[in-house]
């Protein structure tokens, strides 16, 4: 198929988790949703809005299974595979289970992109799966108005390692294992003022793969954990909250941001999706009266194969940081704690 060269984020009207549906549009469509509740051996379903469905199999085993898609948040095919296969991969990881193997999810405009350029995205795509140790065993694929590509994952882990993201207990510390500002990092790249320096840096967090997920799932003292992406870190932060039903408190000068993000912000680099994930989930928010509008926009801005969101044990907090850190993810941190109260998100300036 011959195509003409085009840039991949040109042919989208969003990009990465950024083109997710609002959260508040979410619950709308989701309220009739039939009740899962008959079905014992599925511990996790869409109640609290997880990551990933669970099944148990057997008193051993359980099958996780997790599906995710989006249009282009870079331009080069290979990256974009790369990010998108991250991204779904992370699902599992946070549900404390283990990949072993994708089905591929592709919808291309034909005539707009050429097979090269396809297969450099599906390439990308397989070679995170390789870095994950598992197949692309198979797929779907659809003539589409967008380039839509993701993977559907199916995951395994035992019984006693599956985490929730509604199991956070008051007196929890949280720990974030990546910076934010991918979002931001997005808008700025579209727009032409992202250093290739500034793009390195995201094209590295968002392909870095969340296996440690999986690691600390066997860890006692790791009580909930959720992957922070399309609806940002306090879009997941209240998700926790409600389905926990607790109250969490996000001390927004601990947290880690890419090394351009507030500047970035500051210019007013945001998306549209961050603003449609605050008057979404705005109302469960409490902000102290001096964080400024940028900062509030870079706790919503929507993360593109963002980090884990882990409530732990307080006197077990520091040294599963090192845990988390040693393993390969730098800009891990403590960012706040989790107390009794209404369901709710605490932002401290």
């Amino acid at each position: 198929m011959n195509a003409p060269v085009v840039r991949l984020t040109s042919l989208a009207h969003g990009g990465g988790c950024g083109c997710k549906l609002a959260p508040a549009v979410l619950q709308e469509l989701l309220a009739g949703h039939p009740q899962t509740a008959p079905f014992k051996q599925l511990l996790v379903g869409a109640e609290t809005s997880d990551d990933a469905a669970v099944w148990k199999l057997d008193d051993n085993t359980c099958i996780v299974a997790t599906t995710d898609f989006f249009t282009p948040v870079v331009d080069d095919p290979r990256d974009f595979g790369r990010i998108a296969a991250t991204n779904a991969l992370s699902d599992v990881y946070a549900m404390g289970g283990k990949p072993i193997f994708a089905l591929a999810i592709l919808g291309m405009p034909l005539g707009k992109i050429s097979t090269e350029v396809v297969r450099g995205i599906l390439e990308g795509g397989a070679s995170v799966c390789a870095e994950a140790g598992i197949p692309v065993a198979g797929g779907h694929s659809i003539d589409a108005p967008e380039p839509i590509y993701g993977l559907a994952v199916i995951g395994i882990c035992r019984p006693e390692q599956v985490r929730r993201n509604a199991e956070a207990r008051p007196g929890d510390a949280l720990i974030l294992t990546k910076a934010l500002g991918v979002g931001i990092y997005s808008a700025a790249l579209k727009k032409g003022v992202l250093s290739g320096d500034q793009y390195a840096e995201m094209v590295a967090t968002t392909t870095l793969l969340n296996k440690i997920g999986g690691e600390i799932s066997s860890d006692k003292e790791v009580h909930a954990v959720t992957d922070v992406t399309g609806f940002g870190l306090l879009g997941h932060a209240a998700e926790m909250a409600r389905g926990s039903n607790t109250k969490i408190v996000i001390e927004s000068g601990k947290v880690a941001f890419l090394s351009a993000a507030e500047e970035l912000a500051q210019a007013g680099h945001v998306t549209g999706a961050s603003q449609r994930n605050w008057a979404s989930y705005g109302a469960s928010v409490k902000l102290d009266a001096g964080l400024p509008e940028w900062r509030q926009h870079l706790l919503t801005d929507p993360q593109t194969s963002g980090g884990l969101l882990v409530s732990c044990a307080r006197g077990s907090a520091a040294r599963i940081l090192k845990q988390i850190q040693d393993a390969g993810y730098p800009a891990a941190r403590i960012i706040g704690r989790v107390e009794s109260g209404a369901a709710e998100v605490q932002v401290n300036a």
